[in-house]
């Protein structure tokens, strides 16, 4: 049965593992969900977190392969239940429907919207949660006139009270 799955990777050289992984997956047809790289806490060093949709005999071997093909300091992979993860959101709707309409302010409040920037013609809000929680808040706000959105990829750290040594 397919699970969602987190992989989190260490490397130190990014350009050549997204390029190595890319072919990786494109040979096993996995898709990704969600793709994040930025630095960590250890200097000169990249966390790239994977979101994937695959059983766990095949993210088992995936996990091995990286750490063998690529040469990756260390892949974990991780079930929702094991990590804490977020997404952030921008949403764009029409600065009138703010200024107007009294709902939106109990909207705000009940998932903790921010707005980072007001014009004239629309204003920008933020909103930080999960996959569901931002899918949720993307149908509430487009019957009232949602111009566009973005979301990010997912962020994630695990549970566990050790971190990664290197």
């Amino acid at each position: 049965m397919k699970n969602e799955f987190t992989l989190t990777i260490y490397s130190e050289d990014q350009i050549r593992l997204i390029s190595k992984l890319s072919s990786m997956f494109l040979r096993k047809q996995i898709q990704i969900l969600s793709l994040n790289m930025s630095i960590c806490e250890i200097e000169n060093m990249y966390r790239h977190t994977i979101v994937i949709n695959e059983t766990l005999d095949l993210v088992i071997n995936l996990t091995s392969q990286i750490e063998k093909v690529i040469e990756v300091y260390k892949c974990y992979y991780s079930l929702n239940e094991e990590i804490v993860f977020k997404q952030t959101a921008l949403f764009k709707i029409p600065t009138a429907l703010v200024m107007q309409d009294p709902e939106t302010e109990v909207l705000f409040k009940e998932n903790d919207l921010k707005i980072s920037e007001i014009q004239k013609e629309y204003t920008v809000l933020q909103a930080t949660g999960t996959d569901d929680e931002i899918v949720y808040l993307t149908e509430k706000l487009k019957p009232l006139g949602l111009i566009e959105f973005v979301k990010s990829s997912r962020i994630a750290l695990s549970k566990s009270d050790k971190g990664f040594c290197v």
